[in-house]
């Protein structure tokens, strides 16, 4: 099956690809979004939703909503719907609303299947005692005291727990996880007997009421309700890797048979002068600090939108950007360049005048109409898009204040006593000086028609008669530091000119645009109209971002760069052509590690396997033993990072039966045809926990790739005469179910069987 092409790959397309290709899942693809709802989504959400129903779209698959709705303290109803209207709002639609909540008596039942079996019991001590049994990283922790408790008593005591008879905090549901290390000595301190269930007696859930006195854990509800709905791939962020031997320990202890889901790590979206964290963002909101959660300044997606940005310019730089497995922070000029980048070619080119100062042009006579065009002549208007527009010009317009100078600097190119600009769109005029009050302030600039002179600049103006009365909110970044989550109080760091509202003019043709309508007020920024404040006779406008990067600028912080010359703006267009930079694999590396990196990348290795190897030295050691025999490092290094790491799981390294040799000989196997692609990962797993020779593992395991028509056609007709519906759709010209017929062959012919060769008897049959 040919792999979908997409804007910027991924390690995860190439899991799903691989799987899909292998028929794991019978050719399906079903992922999901599963928020908490304790807040309104922000754009590190906006990323995974993009990831997640991305993936699934591009294999022809399907994605749910889950509500991970497990605490209900923190969550409501209002959240729940924002991140719906989140989802919908990015241009997606949900196979499924879930909502793990609907799970709880299906979990419950499965708690007490545990407790039969001696896997789960109720804990009675306190959480300051079950905290410091658990130990640290380099001790073991102390086995309750409650830990052997009867089945029989467990039971009685979780039932009583359930219907309300304890108060919150009187005892717990533990999973009695027993592995190699011995009881609360797994070096993985997840899986020291984590917490199940807690009592949240008094608690009123905002679906479920006061129904259930006891809720589960994030770790015991979670891979369980991706068993219950069909996921085939479960994407999370970074941190939960060492969640994932835990996800597997429920998965295997309730009797979930493979193929089952499987957890999947990419590094968060970090975003600097950002905060992410829903506890940061709800103190902002319940401070006062910001106008709720929708305020411009926010970096919810209620906030985004309500500033502006459209959901195709954060889709187009999520796929652009990529994802890693190396934790960083992506600069915020990369996503001021994609939007500005998408508002190129969106935005209507109209003026407005933020600080006005009115001039007077004597030698126009009443008022002149101007057809002006929307757009620039390099940019092609979207389809159906008006092109011009009809512009008034009185003898009074208003123009931006610090356009006009008495003392001008050298190469000014703006108006001053004796020199000649253009109006935009309009005649070319000369300053002929201007009036003061007794402060010195600037009140009115003379000027007169003067077509015979050469003008050394253009100015943007409104009609002053005809021009409407607006505010203009210069929405700006919320913080004055690229890490505000990481000082000492993160209030402190606060931009106290994030927020700055004028009050100027705006040309008469806004009167009648539709509410969605984006505008590049010339030489100011890129603006829409506010959806909750601005009225007819009462405009407001909030700026989605600036023309350019103020803040790298003299300008800096809360600078309005309201009067840019042309120069700026082609500038500015240029850079944005280019879009962003995709996501560095090293960002998240020191010096060392990325002059280590360097190197692994200039020999050969893949940027995603050189940032995992320069960061872990021991890895990099067993990738360099296994060179030397593979004189491969491109195969090398996916096979130690992507197969030895997954078989590894938990497993130290050092407890690791596979010799760099054997590593290497399954490397040349599988150049050599020997074994398949998705066999090899299973020959690795094989060495990791028994040792011994490739050739053994594979003979033992059955792995030798299999490609005779002799040998496949049992699967390939097995597989078409069980399902004689979906051969006839196909016959009759739906090409998306020839994955199904894949993976449904590949489930009935083994793991050596070639996918290539099964793909090829398959649409010979298919064809007769």
């Amino acid at each position: 099956m040919d792999r979908p092409e997409t804007p910027k790959d991924s390690f995860l397309r190439e899991i799903v690809a691989a799987d899909v290709e292998a028929g794991t899942y019978g050719g399906r693809v079903v992922t999901r979004f599963p928020p908490e709802p304790n807040g309104y989504p922000h754009i590190g959400h906006a990323q995974s939703i993009c990831l997640n129903f991305g993936l699934a779209e591009a294999f022809g698959g399907r994605t749910n909503l889950r509500y991970d709705d497990t605490n209900p303290e923190a969550e409501s109803q209002e959240f729940a719907d924002a991140l719906l209207d989140a989802v919908r709002w990015l241009g997606f639609e949900p196979a499924e609303v879930r909502y793990a909540s609907d799970y709880f008596e299906q979990l419950y039942a499965w708690a007490q299947d545990l407790v039969r079996k001696g896997l789960a019991y109720v804990d009675s001590q306190s959480d300051d005692e079950i905290r410091a049994g658990r130990g640290t990283v380099t001790e073991a922790g102390t086995p309750s005291p409650y830990r052997d408790r009867s089945v029989e008593e467990n039971l009685r005591l979780l039932e009583e727990m359930r219907d309300g008879e304890h108060p919150d905090g009187a005892h717990v549901l533990r999973a009695r996880i027993d592995t190699e290390h011995g009881p609360m000595a797994h070096p993985n301190m997840k899986l020291r007997d984590p917490i199940m269930y807690r009592i949240r007696r008094d608690a009123e859930h905002y679906r479920r009421g006061t129904e259930w006195a006891i809720y589960p854990l994030y770790d015991w509800a979670h891979g369980q309700g991706d068993a219950i709905e069909g996921i085939t791939h479960s994407v999370c962020t970074l941190e939960f890797d060492v969640n994932r031997p835990l996800y597997d320990w429920y998965l295997d202890a309730i009797g979930i048979p493979e193929p089952r889901n499987h957890q999947h790590e990419f590094a968060r979206f970090n975003l600097d002068y950002t905060v992410m964290s829903k506890r940061l963002l709800r103190r902002l909101v319940e401070g006062g600090h910001v106008d709720g959660w929708d305020d411009p300044r926010m970096p919810t997606i209620a906030g985004l939108r309500r500033r502006g940005v459209r959901p195709q310019a954060l889709r187009r730089f999520f796929d652009d950007l990529g994802v890693t497995k190396v934790n960083g922070s992506v600069e915020i000029q990369q996503l001021e360049y994609a939007l500005r980048d998408d508002l190129n070619h969106a935005a209507r080119r109209v003026m407005a005048v933020l600080d006005p100062v009115p001039l007077v042009v004597e030698g126009i006579d009443g008022t002149t109409w101007i057809d002006a065009p929307y757009w620039p002549h390099d940019v092609t208007p979207p389809e159906g898009a008006p092109l011009t527009r009809r512009l008034p010009l009185g003898s009074r317009v208003w123009i931006e204040r610090d356009d006009f100078s008495d003392d001008p600097p050298k190469r000014w190119k703006r108006l001053a006593p004796g020199r000649a600009v253009r109006l935009r769109h309009g005649p070319v005029v000369e300053c002929v000086g201007a009036e003061r009050d007794a402060d010195g302030t600037v009140t009115l600039v003379r000027a007169r028609l003067a077509e015979e002179a050469s003008p050394s600049g253009v100015v943007h103006w409104v009609d002053a008669e005809h021009g409407l009365p607006a505010s203009f909110r210069l929405v700006d970044r919320l913080f004055t530091t690229p890490d505000p989550a990481g000082a000492d109080d993160f209030l402190a760091t606060l931009n106290p000119e994030s927020l700055v509202e004028q009050t100027g003019w705006v040309e008469p043709s806004v009167a009648d645009d539709p509410a969605d309508t984006r505008y590049q007020f010339e030489r100011v920024g890129y603006f829409w109209r506010d959806p909750e404040d601005s009225l007819p006779g009462a405009l407001v406008f909030n700026r989605i971002v600036a023309l350019k990067d103020t803040w790298g600028s003299a300008g800096g912080a809360g600078s309005a760069g309201s009067a840019g010359s042309d120069d700026d703006t082609r500038s500015t267009r240029e850079i944005l052509t280019t879009g962003p930079t995709p996501r560095d694999p090293a960002s998240g590396l020191d010096d060392r590690q990325r002059e280590t990196y360097s190197a692994l990348v200039v020999r050969g290795v893949g940027e995603e396997e050189a940032a995992v190897l320069a960061a872990d030295a021991p890895l990099r050691s067993l990738f360099e033993s296994v060179l030397t025999e593979s004189r491969a490092p491109r195969e090398t290094g996916a096979l130690v990072v992507h197969d030895l790491r997954r078989a590894l799981g938990d497993t130290p390294l050092a407890d690791s039966k596979a010799e760099p040799s054997a590593l290497a000989a399954v490397l040349a196997m599988t150049a050599d045809g020997t074994l398949t692609r998705t066999a090899a990962g299973e020959a690795v797993a094989g060495l990791v926990a028994e040792g011994g020779t490739a050739a053994s593992v594979v003979e033992a395991r059955g792995l030798a790739a299999v490609r005779s028509e002799e040998a496949l056609a049992p699967a390939v007709d097995a597989a078409l005469a069980a399902h004689p519906d979906e051969v006839a759709r196909y016959r009759a010209g739906e090409d998306r179910l020839f994955g199904f017929f894949v993976g449904q062959t590949m489930r009935r012919a083994g793991k050596g069987a070639d996918p290539a060769a099964v793909q090829a008897l398959l649409r010979e049959r298919l064809v007769a």
